[in-house]
């Protein structure tokens, strides 16, 4: 049954996409909330534009976008759009013209009171190899599609049960990345124990399956919490996870492998001043890499050469600054570590990253960005270091053109030569507000 449900969603996957956009466009119409959307067209040119360590090679690309987003009014039902899709050809065909994606779905309609049923649908361009240069021969995209009910139960005017089941299908681009269906159930309590703190009991199963021929079953218990203060909130949760994965090698032999551990999640988001916030996202799983972690963790990415189950810890904190001259400074903080459970592989990363812009006029901005990433591969004992930068400037031509400059530099160095590049870039755009 799960295999006929796959085979119905890959070839509807495109198709539902399009439909989504066009349905919301039509919305649009009836609601407060106007459908946004922009197309434009950027020219990059790179001396190495494969990042290779020796003979580099100088490319320009050109890349057409269109990008939409919309969000309904709230109702009965309710929806969240936002998609960037691109298509890139290079003059020199360094490499061949290539599609880009970029999309988050999400949407949820009453059915009757207290049942609810949630569609959503998240398309990524991802690496195939976390230690191999960002180029297209390096990248697939992922797409990870969700749907189910969920139903609530008022058992007080404090305490409630929640109740939902989801099928969800992640999907690659490439044939030869690993495919999975799964399908998830969890029961929750909850309770109101003051008008700014819940706090409860959830448990979940999730049973995947993947096309190699694997089964993945996990099964985690959780202590949740959320507390609210006028300028603060936190959320999260704390408890165990067991995951275990079972392969068929022949008619008559399987391997069988688990493992358990303390998982959690917290989110803290805390506004400083009227001109400052600060946030921190972590979350420690026992996961596999058909699974949507690096969809909630944009930085995060799975080493899609190793094996499947992965212990993975990930952290994002952020500290934004608005000034009196409209002036705004970002910065960041990544960090991550994939323990691939089948293998002695171990992979750490850790980033710092810096942003900011001015406005230089009514029409004229200035923006310069600068990012330092650290990479651990253990199994090796090497060490990667990779340094960005790059300026800019958007010039606004009119409410709905702009046109925007910059350079940039990419150095990448490690403890193998072959992984080591230098790159530089200079890049200009259009886009137009339709």
């Amino acid at each position: 049954m799960v295999r006929t449900i796959r085979s119905a969603i890959r070839w509807k996957r495109e198709a539902f996409i399009l439909f989504v956009a066009a349905a919301t466009a039509v919305s649009s119409v009836a609601t407060a909330e106007p459908l946004k959307m922009s197309a434009g067209i950027d020219n990059r040119h790179s001396d190495n534009a494969r990042e290779a360590p020796s003979n580099e090679e100088s490319d320009t690309e050109t890349r057409l976008r269109v990008s939409v987003s919309h969000q309904s009014d709230p109702g009965r039902c309710t929806s969240n759009l936002g998609a960037t899709l691109g298509y890139g050809y290079w003059h020199s065909d360094t490499f061949d013209p290539e599609t880009y994606t970029n999309a988050d779905f999400s949407g949820e309609c009453e059915l009757a009171h207290q049942l609810n049923w949630a569609v959503s649908d998240n398309v990524r361009d991802v690496s195939q190899d976390s230690r191999g240069p960002s180029t297209p021969d390096n990248t697939t995209r992922k797409n990870v599609f969700r749907t189910g009910p969920n139903y609530t139960i008022k058992l007080s005017p404090r305490d409630s049960i929640q109740l939902s089941a989801e099928y969800e299908n992640p999907q690659f681009e490439e044939a030869e990345e690993t495919d999975s269906d799964r399908l998830i159930g969890i029961i929750a309590w909850n309770r109101l124990f003051s008008p700014t703190f819940s706090g409860g009991v959830s448990a979940s199963t999730d049973r995947a399956e993947l096309d190699t021929d694997e089964e993945i079953d996990k099964d985690t218990l959780s202590l949740v919490f959320n507390k609210r203060w006028p300028a603060m909130r936190v959320s999260g949760s704390v408890g165990n996870s067991r995951i275990e994965r079972d392969r068929i090698e022949s008619r008559f032999r399987g391997v069988s492998q688990e493992s358990d551990g303390v998982v959690g999640d917290l989110m803290l988001e805390r506004e400083l001043n009227p001109s400052s916030e600060i946030y921190l996202q972590a979350s420690r799983q026992l996961t596999d890499q058909t699974s949507d972690f690096d969809i909630q963790f944009d930085d995060f990415e799975f080493n899609l050469r190793e094996t499947t189950t992965v212990e993975v810890t990930a952290l994002e904190a952020g500290l934004g600054k608005r000034f009196s001259d409209a002036s705004s400074v970002n910065i960041g903080l990544t960090a991550s570590r994939s323990d691939y459970l089948q293998t002695t592989d171990k992979e750490e990363r850790a980033g710092l990253s810096l942003r900011y812009s001015r406005p230089l006029g009514s029409r004229l901005d200035f923006n310069v960005g600068a990012s330092m990433t650290h990479y651990r591969y253990e199994d090796e004992g090497e060490d990667d270091e990779l340094f960005n930068s790059n300026v800019g400037l958007t010039y606004k031509a009119s409410r709905d053109l702009s046109v925007s400059g910059q350079i940039g530099h990419k150095q990448r160095t490690s403890d193998l030569v072959s992984r080591e590049y230098t790159e530089n870039w200079i890049a200009l755009g259009l886009t137009y507000a339709i």
